[in-house]
């Protein structure tokens, strides 16, 4: 079976089987996302706007509907506010800026303070940091999620979906915990994934105690910021995937590279060997 590709072995899954979805995945050694992505897409415009928006709040992440707006214009693309607005929504974009009566919002009670200011990172599964992000490809887009070990930058799982839906944020943090065991904080935002009692619950249940980015705070979840920014600036953009399958491949590979090379932020140490991770090709993916 090790001998089989990624798709001999997705093509074995079947819906009719008595096994579920997730166990014959398991066995067969595949992402249960692979099996289950299906490309989600838009016009061809909105396509190319998502991708420039994409790239205009990497770079400036304080941009709200109307400033992002100004920048696809200068580039050349006149649509209006609306249209970028709602692509932004569904990207998942929001500006990063302090923002009044966050209690109106309906999520005040599930907020954590943030718990990062001044702590000193010593030890592997001290902190670790989630996000999730839009991901471009040549027909459709995905969003990709990714949780990182503070201490050593260690890519500790991701996970491919074709929604952002809540569930499968706390799907990869229970597969990290019972692969590598439980960090003692994680860190994210303050969106919609994480300003939910499903979340809450999730790192309750598990010891885990929960922080979150100050509103309007862009630097507080950097490292994970900074993880999007180099990977679809060295290899998404540069290599816009076909197929659910391809963009797996690709990212696992990249992960693959990235925990295996030295890196400036820990004195040109090696992820994986900083957090003393021994099969550098086991990186798990939920």
């Amino acid at each position: 079976m090790e001998n089989r590709t990624v798709e001999e072995r997705l093509s074995l899954v079947a819906n009719e089987e008595k096994i579920s979805i997730r166990k014959q995945c398991d066995l067969l050694s595949v992402s249960r996302s692979s099996f289950y992505y299906k490309p989600l897409s838009e016009s061809d415009l909105n396509m190319e706007l998502m991708k420039q928006i994409d790239k205009i709040h990497l770079k400036y992440p304080s941009f709200g509907i109307r400033r992002i707006t100004n920048e696809l214009e200068e580039l050349g693309y006149y649509v209006n506010r609306k249209r970028v607005g709602r692509l932004m929504k569904l990207m998942g974009i929001e500006a990063i800026y302090p923002k009044r009566n966050l209690s109106k919002l309906g999520k005040a009670k599930y907020i954590h303070p943030y718990l990062l200011r001044g702590l000193k990172f010593t030890h592997r599964n001290q902190v670790w940091e989630i996000d999730i992000s839009y991901v471009p490809m040549e027909k459709g887009f995905m969003y990709l999620t990714v949780v990182i070990d503070v201490y050593s930058r260690f890519v500790v799982g991701w996970q491919l979906s074709n929604s952002l839906e809540k569930e499968t944020q706390t799907e990869l943090i229970n597969s990290l915990i019972s692969k590598y065991g439980k960090p003692e904080i994680i860190n994210s935002d303050q969106g919609s994934q994480y300003t939910s009692s499903n979340w809450i619950e999730c790192l309750k249940s598990h010891g885990v105690k929960i922080s979150m980015d100050g509103k309007g705070r862009a630097t507080d979840n950097i490292y994970v910021e900074r993880f999007f920014r180099t990977i679809k600036y060295d290899y998404i953009y540069l290599n816009p995937a076909k197929t659910g399958l391809d963009l797996y491949q690709g990212i696992k590979e990249f992960m693959i590279g990235y925990n295996k090379r030295k890196h400036q932020g820990i004195n040109e140490q090696k992820p994986n060997k900083l957090f003393s991770f021994e099969n550098e090709n086991n990186l798990s993916v939920a």
